[in-house]
């Protein structure tokens, strides 16, 4: 199938806008590959250093004839999702050896909880710790004794950072490798039924409390498709996985066989053999625009699209919102995951998953073949499945049909023929809203304003019983400059029930909202942000707005000439829970439409 008029067009734009950065990021790279393999040039009181612990090991790297990987990890046991790295070291380590090579664990990474900052001052660093892990993997590998990396990272902030750092250090072959979501707990739906009710008073904490318990249960990843589902689904449609290697719950055969494959192929790929596939030949335009259409096609998170641009900058891309908004006119709905659906991961795994829908893309020409994978040339190698035989883990033929079309559908009857995001512009700026759960007739909201200055502000106002009628809830001096861009997902209670009791209701905030996020049409990321003098600031109380998804249109129908920005007092985001810390990221962080990266 030929390639889609809009996805080339589309990708020819974006290598047009970053002719002169691309070149500037090849250059760097070619310089580093120039040099080879660094161990052999270190002085040899830096190599009795790097290999002071490696026992009957030492003399291979003295010498340089093996590949010596990185293994940068983000294990804690705090995180559910991370909580399995515990014992990959030793199981990569090992597998690396019998593959011919020597492994190192380079560096940590933080890792932070989102699901435990929800709502929670901690999640004022939550964005910013992107960045912090970016940082923090380039001192992990600047110790220059690497001919391969494997990068041990699942959730919100934790790919992105390990990605922009993998592109930093493009000359190295890098593979992503992934522990698994948890098995299935109680419906998404149905806790989320129970937060509703705890919001109005019919429901106790311990009921809250059980059904939360209830839901995150296990090691892996939260099951609903939030930002940390949908990270995994981007490095398959990025070729960083190994095939189907996404959505295999952990401690499983086949789990524990796919880490074991990763570790063996990051040997294969360096450049000391001959199938060398550093992550710079990986991450061009093609592949960030194969990531936006399996954004678009699954209805993943909003957080991908601050942190797509980001990835790319790194690599020296440069997308812009109408990218993604033009690919999400092109390319259809095809899953419907919680809380698009109330289908989870698992089911979506079963259903045909990843393997099945890159298939159905391809097939439709909405996708583009001709990419570098860490598999092999082609993105074709993604509707391969792995299988355990007696042989051992082989990849077979992809499922060509859904098991279950309730959850997953062909690309020629999806769900939606548009994909899950729209671009919205207009006089209060540049926004994006998801609307893949959002009900066709709340895709238009025309309401007065309330406008607040917090998230917990909403909840009082709410519990005082203030909201009576239609109303469009604006949270602003909630980006990025102003305390960091914290998710508002808690305010997803209050307003699903203001919904339900039948009143017209949308959010409008410069903050950001969590993947897991959906029946309420919210536009988020409004750039320029308040404190940054954005046109959001010059809002007030019962200024009517128009929030308009079909038209892609976000709107104050109430003059605002003469306005001046409404300032308030952010001293309070200054300091305490480690906010302190991070007063140089508030002040030099880039807008929202850029990815809000500090590093880059």
């Amino acid at each position: 199938m030929p390639l889609d008029s809009t996805i080339a067009a589309v990708t020819d734009r974006i290598r047009e806008r970053s002719r002169a950065t691309r070149q500037r990021y090849r250059d760097k790279i070619a310089r580093a590959q120039a040099e080879g393999p660094r161990r052999a040039h270190l002085a040899c009181g830096n190599q009795a250093h790097a290999y002071a612990a490696m026992g009957d090991q030492k003399d291979a790297l003295v010498e340089g004839r093996v590949p010596n990987v990185g293994i940068v990890t983000a294990y804690n046991d705090m995180l559910s999702a991370h909580q399995p790295y515990e014992t990959y070291p030793p199981v990569l380590k090992a597998a690396i050896n019998r593959a011919g090579g020597t492994a190192q664990v380079a560096g940590g990474v933080p890792a932070m909880c989102d699901g435990v900052t929800q709502g929670q001052t901690g999640m004022e660093l939550s964005l910013f710790s992107r960045d912090v892990i970016a940082l923090a993997t380039g001192v992990a590998l600047s110790h220059n004794t690497f001919d391969a990396a494997l990068y041990l990272g699942i959730c919100d902030k934790i790919v992105p950072g390990l990605v922009m750092a993998a592109a930093s250090f493009g000359h190295l072959p890098g593979i992503f490798v992934p522990a698994g979501p948890m098995t299935s707990g109680i419906p998404n739906d149905e806790k989320s039924k129970v937060r509703q009710r705890f919001a109005t008073g019919d429901a106790t904490r311990s009921e809250l409390m059980a059904a939360e318990m209830a839901s995150y249960h296990g090691p892996g990843t939260c099951t609903f498709y939030g930002t940390a589902n949908s990270n995994q689904m981007l490095m398959e449609f990025m070729g960083l996985h190994l095939p189907g290697a996404s959505f295999v719950n952990p401690n499983t055969p086949l789990r524990d066989a796919l880490t074991v494959a990763a570790a063996e192929r990051s040997v294969a790929i360096t450049s000391l053999g001959n199938d060398y596939r550093p992550v710079a030949d990986i991450l061009d335009e093609r592949t960030f625009v194969n990531g936006i259409v399996g954004l678009m096609a699954t209805g993943g998170s909003t957080n991908l699209v601050l942190h797509l641009p980001a990835m790319a900058r790194a690599a020296g891309i440069l997308l812009d919102l109408q990218d993604f908004a033009d690919i999400s006119a092109k390319v259809p709905l095809m899953a419907k995951v919680y809380p698009n659906g109330l289908a989870d991961v698992n089911h979506f795994h079963a259903a045909g998953g990843l393997q099945f829908m890159i298939g159905e893309l391809l097939a439709s020409g909405l996708l583009h073949d001709d990419v570098v994978t860490v598999m092999g040339d082609g993105l074709h190698y993604y509707t391969k499945e792995p299988r355990l035989t007696d042989a051992g883990l082989v990849w077979g033929d992809g499922p060509t049909a859904t098991e279950n079309d309730r959850i997953l559908r062909p690309a020629r009857d999806p769900f939606q023929p548009q994909g899950g995001l729209v671009q919205l512009n207009g006089n209060l700026g540049r926004a994006v809203i998801k609307v893949s759960a959002v009900a066709p007739e709340r895709h238009v909201i025309q309401a007065p304003a309330r406008v607040f200055h917090s998230q917990d502000a909403v909840k009082d106002a709410f519990k005082a019983g203030e909201f009576t009628s239609d109303v469009i809830v604006v949270v602003r001096y909630q980006g990025p400059a102003a305390n960091g861009m914290p998710e508002l997902h808690a305010l997803t209670p209050v307003l699903a029930v203001l919904q339900d009791r039948g009143h017209k209701v949308a959010l409008v905030t410069d903050g950001r909202m969590s993947g897991a996020s959906g029946k309420v049409p919210a536009a988020i990321h409004v750039s320029p942000e308040a404190a940054d003098g954005g046109p959001i600031a010059l809002l007030r109380d019962g200024d009517l707005l128009r929030l308009d998804a079909s038209a892609g249109r976000l709107e104050c129908l109430t003059d605002l000439a003469g306005r001046v920005p409404d300032r308030v007092d952010l001293s309070a985001n200054d300091d305490g829970i480690g906010r302190e810390l991070f007063a140089v990221f508030r002040r030099n962080v880039g807008p929202a439409t850029e990815g809000a990266a500090v590093v880059l």
